[in-house]
């Protein structure tokens, strides 16, 4: 799809209750962790991103990655894969983005705000949520 029918959006990932000490980070295409986070007493932490949205929608961009033939996401790092080479776990969350609710898209498509997803940053067993984590919301801030 042409770069001019993809709209600019403005994305906020906030990771709830993460596990403290715990580092976090995007992942880049390249696989690299980027914008390394860690919390210190379980503050929220959050990730400012750019996606591009085209009709469809369709999602876009340097963070999205792919699977199938709709589902689109984003990988949050974590521990070792983050860049903590010191960290118990090695791990990684899975945000879903193709399913955020169309009157959202629209809205943050015309500019009216930042899309701000949030997730919860610890599993039932006490440790650094993983794999694909449910949202706690989503809203335009």
């Amino acid at each position: 799809m042409a770069t001019k029918d993809q709209t600019e959006v403005a994305l906020r990932i906030v990771i709830e209750q993460p596990v403290p000490g715990v580092r976090h980070s995007l992942q880049a295409k390249d696989d690299t962790p980027l914008d390394p986070k860690t919390s210190a007493e379980g503050e929220a932490l959050a990730f400012d991103l750019k996606i591009r949205v085209a009709p469809g929608p369709k999602f876009f961009g340097d963070h999205i990655r792919r699977e199938g033939p709709e589902r689109r996401f984003i990988y949050i790092r974590i521990g070792q894969s983050a860049g903590d080479c010191m960290s118990p776990w090695s791990r990684r969350m899975k945000i879903d983005v193709h399913d955020l609710p169309a009157e959202l898209l629209d809205r943050a498509m015309r500019g009216e705000g930042t899309l701000e997803v949030t997730v919860n940053g610890t599993g039932k067993d006490g440790t650094p949520a993983c794999a694909t984590v449910p949202r706690t919301s989503a809203r335009l801030r």
